[in-house]
């Protein structure tokens, strides 16, 4: 364990030896007693949590999630001719507001 305040970060030692009790026979609610360590904890490190596995499995995407790309021909065409009536829209506004 470490020595700084706030959540405990446990040494890979310790956890490899707390895991190794457990595949010896030992059940999580002792183990978790005899060490005072959370059986969510213990559970994890023995791989015993389905939604920590699929964690530890798939990537973490960073970031603002992507807007869908445009795939079809047809989607581009409708994009295309939406943007050229937000265009003239504009324009027509610039125009009537004595811009341009």
């Amino acid at each position: 364990m470490s020595m700084k305040k706030g959540i405990l970060h446990y040494t890979t030692e310790f956890k490899v030896a707390i895991v190794k009790e457990h595949s010896g026979g030992k059940s999580v609610r002792s183990l978790s007693k005899e060490y005072g360590v959370s059986r969510y904890a213990i559970q994890s490190w023995c791989g015993l949590r389905a939604e920590v596995t699929i964690r530890q499995n798939t990537p973490v995407r960073r970031g603002r999630p992507r807007k869908n790309p445009i795939t079809t021909e047809h989607e581009l065409r409708l994009e295309n001719k939406r943007l050229k009536m937000e265009n003239e829209l504009l324009r027509d506004f610039l125009h009537l507001a004595g811009r341009k």
